[in-house]
């Protein structure tokens, strides 16, 4: 008896001990959640804030940002085309290449050497293609760089005005007045400009082919400078 009772006990402690090895695990129910916070640089409408921002290339087309914070943002290549910017805040923004045309209302400020003019976000490397600029006054205006691709500038007042680098391929400069405007490596290629007036224009390395001068004659040379020759 007492052998079959050390037995006994032996088989009943293997079975605890195995119970307890193979009972599960308990499953832990606690749920980690992820919260993803809005990226500011998305947001658009009125009082967007969108300082510093990188918005290269972005289109803005219609978008309004009136009262908009868009200090130091980075506007290359975007297109603002028919934006309402009343009130925004454009104070060290970067616009080279940047499209406008019907833009409404007027900026709290605007970046250095930037003005709005007709709908059109006007200064150094401003996107101007096909713009319709006619008779506009962009004296001693800083349009270094300016993609004017088939604008339209007829009778426009450019005296004084740094064109320097600036694309003005096929642009309407009919009775355009260019007295004193720099046009240093400029591309008249294609280019009107009959009645202009070029006195004093500096024309160092202007490109010209089929450029219309302003006496009238297409050539491939620079022009001179009055419809006088």
């Amino acid at each position: 008896m007492r052998k079959h009772g050390s037995v006994l006990l032996i088989l009943v402690a293997v079975c605890i001990a195995f119970s307890a090895a193979c009972a599960a695990a308990p499953v832990s129910t606690t749920t980690t959640t992820t919260t993803v916070a809005p990226d500011r640089c998305t947001a658009r409408g009125p009082g967007v804030d969108l300082h510093s921002c990188d918005l290269t290339g972005v289109t803005l087309t219609d978008a309004d940002l009136s009262n908009a914070d868009l200090t130091n943002a980075n506007l290359d290549y975007a297109d603002l085309t028919g934006a309402n910017l009343t009130n925004a805040d454009l104070t060290g923004a970067t616009l080279t290449g940047a499209r406008s045309g019907g833009i409404t209302g007027t900026p709290a400020a605007l970046p250095t050497g930037y003005q709005l003019i007709n709908g059109y976000l006007i200064g150094p490397g401003a996107n101007l293609l096909t713009a319709n600029l006619t008779g506009i006054d962009l004296s001693n205006t800083d349009l270094t760089g300016a993609n004017l691709y088939f604008a339209n500038l007829t009778g426009a007042n450019l005296t004084g005005a740094d064109l320097t680098g600036a694309n003005l391929a096929g642009a309407n400069l009919t009775n355009a007045n260019l007295t004193g405007a720099n046009l240093t490596n400029a591309y008249l290629i294609y280019a009107n400009l009959s009645g202009a007036d070029l006195t004093g224009a500096d024309l160092t390395g202007a490109t010209w082919l089929n450029t219309l001068c302003p006496n009238g004659v297409l050539q491939a040379t620079q022009c001179p400078p009055t419809s006088a020759g």
